[in-house]
């Protein structure tokens, strides 16, 4: 299979053959009409749900991880980390489990889905920093507990977000970085030292760092300074126009620089008509036409986010000044590094041929894509326009 189109980082004009699911050659082209960007596929460290597909609710099922993978490949996105949220010690089982079988038998999620994210419970409970985490599920850390699920998974928990002030929360890290799991840093209100301990103990991320946090903090030092400081941390950051005013965000995008990195952080109303919807996790949620996801109750109190990466990364340009070629590193080759998918983020002969097809105007605007390709298979075309060529 051969595809056309235009690298996102230096304009140049490529074509792409692909063989049993991994990246021939990628050759320099004359200049086309008509033909769209091109970059490896997109990767999302952390999906809660999407199109009323659902990995927290009371019980996780295949139709879910089916669901939101589909989604995700609508969107561009070739590789997620489905993420389950802090809950009873049954329901974090139950959701692993869930997902495992769904690798398990089918091919398509996969090839999608490498790992999962765990985000909880093992974070901090007061209110601001626990964010939408249920207060009464969040406790320290335990291994005996993570070991449990980590079996259930089929040993697919690859990224564990904890809040380092945590009683045995060190230790726990240490654990999880011998044992080739990700650590980042969230939902906390750590102390300087308390996240420099984190980071020496094997931490290297922060989760959608500026959010899960108290709305008032000292002006220095805070535990957001800390993080965007500490050169052993990369940082994912929600780029959706709602979660970061664009100040914010063009700001420790320019701290983090190489190190930051785009997740969409989306939950189960993400894709759906905008309105109002029952929440199994807080109160009702209201879906307001902009995208903006709020309770029902408040409409200045957020209830997670709506979008998927694909506005993200539309969203980071034109509020952070940054380029299209920057948002898309921050949403593979970065991503696929601080996990150690080595395959993965990079169009280049050998890699995994996982490549995201797209358009989006000189002037900004809305990014549409076109064609999602994952294992060198169009597994999404938009079916008013065919760009790929067989070979």
């Amino acid at each position: 299979m051969k595809w056309k189109g235009r690298l996102a980082d230096t304009g140049t004009y490529v074509e792409i053959t692909a063989e049993e699911s991994v990246i021939r050659s990628v050759t320099e082209i004359g200049e086309q009409e008509n033909v769209p960007w091109i970059s490896p596929g997109w990767i999302d460290l952390q999906v809660n749900g999407f199109a009323g597909f659902d990995f927290n609710g009371e019980v996780t099922t295949a139709e879910d991880v089916i669901g939101v993978t589909n989604a995700m490949l609508a969107r561009g996105v070739t590789t997620y980390l489905p993420t389950v949220i802090t809950g009873s010690s049954r329901r974090i089982s139950q959701a692993l489990t869930a997902i495992a079988e769904a690798c398990d038998s089918s091919e398509m999620v996969g090839a999608c889905v490498p790992g999962i994210h765990l985000e909880g419970p093992y974070l901090s409970e007061e209110d601001g920093p626990r964010g939408a985490h249920d207060k009464a599920y969040i406790r320290n850390p335990d291994w005996t507990e993570f070991a449990e699920w980590q079996a259930a998974s089929g040993n697919r928990i690859r990224l564990v977000t904890i809040a380092p002030e945590r009683d045995g929360a060190i230790p726990f890290i240490g654990k999880l970085a011998e044992s080739g799991i990700v650590v980042s840093l969230g939902h906390t209100q750590a102390t300087t030292e308390q996240i420099e301990a984190a980071v020496q103990a094997g931490a290297v991320l922060s989760t959608h760092l500026g959010n899960g946090s108290h709305p008032m903090l000292p002006r220095h030092p805070n535990y957001m300074w800390d993080q965007l400081a500490n050169d052993g941390l990369w940082a994912t950051f929600i780029p959706d126009g709602h979660h970061l005013a664009p100040n914010v965000l063009k700001a420790m995008l320019r701290a983090k620089r190489e190190k930051a990195i785009f997740v969409s952080d989306c939950v189960k109303f993400g894709g759906m008509p905008p309105g109002r919807y029952e929440s199994n996790i807080g109160s009702d949620v209201e879906l307001h036409s902009n995208g903006r996801l709020t309770t029902a109750a408040n409409p200045d109190i957020l209830a997670g986010s709506a979008q998927s990466l694909d506005w993200g990364i539309a969203a980071a340009v034109q509020l952070a000044g940054i380029s299209l070629g920057e948002a898309i590193e921050a949403s593979t080759i970065r991503p696929a590094t601080v996990m150690g998918f080595s395959r993965l983020g990079r169009l280049a002969a050998g890699m995994a041929a996982n490549l995201t097809l797209f358009d989006y105007p000189a002037s900004g605007g809305k990014l549409h894509v076109r064609e999602t390709v994952l294992n060198g298979k169009t597994v999404y075309l938009d079916s008013r326009r065919n760009h790929h060529i067989d070979g």
